[in-house]
Formats: structure tokens, C-alpha cells, sequence
């Protein structure tokens, strides 16, 4: 696993943070549906830039 995907990774889990945040603060659903797909982009970069796991 290089750095990259590392922070991909951390990136993507301080979102869903976020978005576990907003929802208990009653955000608008929009901005946690942005922040949702945020997070599942960076996950999945970070997890398909995994060096090792698919050799």
C-alpha cells in the first residue's frame, strides 16, 4: 500500500465522519448526498490503488 492510497483511504473515512455528523445535526440532504459520493469515490480510488491486493 503506498501513501497515496493510504490518504485516499483517510480521506474517504473522514467523510463518512461527516456525513455521519450531518445527519445527526439535520443538514440538507443534498450536502450529505455530496459528501456521500465524495466519500465513495475516494474510497474506491483508494482501495483499487492498493498495490498488493490484487496480485
Amino acid at each position: 500500500m503506498n501513501s497515496l492510497s493510504t490518504v485516499l483511504i483517510v480521506v474517504g473515512l473522514f467523510l463518512v465522519g461527516g456525513i455521519i455528523s450531518f445527519l445527526k445535526q439535520g443538514m440538507p440532504k443534498s450536502v450529505i448526498v455530496l459528501l456521500g459520493i465524495g466519500a465513495a469515490m475516494s474510497l474506491t480510488a483508494g482501495l483499487l490503488r492498493m498495490e498488493g491486493l490484487w496480485a
